[in-house]
């Protein structure tokens, strides 16, 4: 479809009152009246910037190759992406969707980005009243929510339009900017703009709450705008990010998606069981896992053991006709490649891993498939940190390490973590798919499983929660956990993820 044809089907609306979704409008006559001529000079002011749009993206153009940058990070090439506010849509095709709808309130706007832009489409539409009937991947605002009259009320349409991947992507300005924009508009550095509303990131939480979205996480980004050699790569890919530093950043990216909901039928679950010489506890873990869900799967993982675990696995199965219970060997060597094979036969909705040592009570796993079945999260984890350990005195030098540790992977995932190495780990299988998907960004650089997950979850944007359990003793051989060698690990991960998820 050409620029021109495109344009004529979606003509400037006449900005009276059936342009407002009556129905559910929640204003008297004499405000819809005024709402109505708002819109129009909003329409109008943004019509007259449309011919000089892109010379104003170049003079800011550090500013906007920045946000592209990171935009291009949330948003993996071929996605269903929505953008509200499209202007010209040049972000929208950097974005390289398989699907590209563009809509904007200026018909000048969307004129220009339809010439620009053949293979996408862009329509002239009001987000507080927007009518579609197809769903996106992502649904991207990029500096526009200050401009709407009714932000919750947009929220709203926009989540008719999710799925439970649907990830909104809101970005604005950081108000201690204010002084500084207004300059650059005077001396002719950025586009000069109508009065409008400065938004928190804690506004938007609360408006996208009350719209029925939860709020994944909220990132910072962008202290220097300007093309500065060395200096603004310094900036902006490593000290915005310091604590005390990035609320000093330019633009605030909230990232969001839509509250889930139980679903009609229980949920099927596999649970993976990595195992490595740990005859003595199969039979226990067997007996002590509870019926929970839909249908249930328990696959378990020999790695390589030398005692006899396989055997004993193949025997008390026997003694369990009524569960489906799966023996695989692994090929290769290492945690992860265990959980890797397991999941990779997995014909569960959710995907568990559980420790074949107990120290986990497998009794807890309803706990696990309740609140990711009713939404409260999209990867949980278990945290060993809450309660005491059983046969583990607290040490003074483990609990500061714990805490540095947690403080550390909060702030590279922007979610609260507190025990990155509990061995209890759940997901949707339809999301391990897509993490794996993913997997190439990172590498192979992790062996015992949990950050290949952990920092998965984190690039696809899952909410993740931790759900504490009560660390019990081994019965049966020795744990191999190793503290010094561990804490070398979690360092490593660290710098490794700040490289790959924060630095970006």
């Amino acid at each position: 479809m050409g620029p021109a044809r495109l344009y004529k089907l979606f003509p400037s609306p006449d900005w009276d009152d059936t342009d407002l979704d009556t129905a559910t409008d929640p204003f008297h006559p004499g405000e819809r009246f005024q709402t109505a001529a708002k819109k129009k000079a909003i329409c109008e002011h943004f019509d007259a910037c449309a011919p000089g749009r892109l010379s104003w993206e170049r003079k800011a153009g550090a500013y906007y190759e920045e946000q592209t940058r990171y935009l291009r990070f949330l948003v993996p090439a071929g996605s269903r992406v929505l953008e509200i506010g499209s202007g010209l849509g040049n972000l929208l095709a950097a974005l390289k969707p398989s699907r590209g709808l563009g809509i904007d309130l200026s018909p000048a706007m969307v004129h220009e980005a339809a010439q620009r832009h053949p293979a996408l489409e862009f329509r002239v539409g009001d987000v507080e009243t927007l009518q579609l009937d197809e769903t996106f991947d992502f649904i991207i605002l990029a500096d526009v929510v200050g401009h709407l009259l009714d932000v919750q009320r947009a929220f709203k349409r926009l989540r008719r339009l999710c799925t439970p991947q649907t990830r909104i992507v809101v970005s604005s300005y950081n108000h201690l900017w204010e002084p500084l924009l207004r300059l650059a508009e005077k001396v002719g550095l950025k586009m000069p703009q109508r009065e409008h509303s400065w938004l928190s990131a804690a506004d938007l939480t609360n408006l996208l709450y009350l719209a029925d979205f939860d709020v994944v996480k909220v990132e910072r980004r962008m202290l220097l705008p300007l093309p500065v050699p060395c200096l603004a790569p310094l900036c902006n890919r490593l000290l915005a990010h310091l604590p005390g530093v990035r609320g000093l950043c330019l633009s605030h990216y909230v990232i969001a998606r839509a509250r889930l909901r139980r679903p009609e039928r229980p949920y099927t679950t596999t649970i993976v069981i990595p195992c490595r010489n740990e005859h003595g506890h199969i039979d226990t873990v067997l007996r002590r896992i509870p019926q929970f869900g839909g249908r249930q799967e328990i696959i378990f993982v020999d790695g390589h053991s030398t005692d006899g675990t396989a055997d004993e696995i193949a025997r008390v199965s026997a003694f369990y006709p009524g569960r489906r219970i799966k023996l695989l060997r692994q090929d290769g060597q290492g945690k992860s490649d265990a959980i890797r094979k397991g999941f990779a036969q997995a014909m569960g909705d959710i995907l568990m891993v559980l420790d074949a040592g107990a120290t986990m009570p497998p009794e807890a796993l309803p706990k696990f498939y309740d609140a990711i079945a009713s939404g409260k999260g999209e990867f949980i984890i278990g945290c060993r940190l809450v309660y005491p350990q059983e046969g583990q005195p607290r040490r003074a030098l483990s609990l500061f390490g714990n805490k540095i540790v947690g403080a550390a992977f909060s702030w590279l995932l922007n979610q609260r973590i507190k025990d990155t190495l509990c061995g209890t780990k759940v997901l949707f299988s339809r999301d391990y798919e897509r993490l794996v998907a993913t997997r190439q960004y990172f590498g192979e650089v992790d062996s015992l499983g949990d950050f290949d997950l952990l920092f998965g979850a984190s690039k696809l944007n899952l909410q993740i929660v931790e759900l504490p359990i009560r660390y019990e003793a081994r019965t049966y051989g020795r744990a191999t956990t190793r503290r010094f060698a561990n804490g070398w690990l979690l360092f490593k991960m660290a710098v490794y993820g700040f490289v790959r998820l924060k630095a970006v």
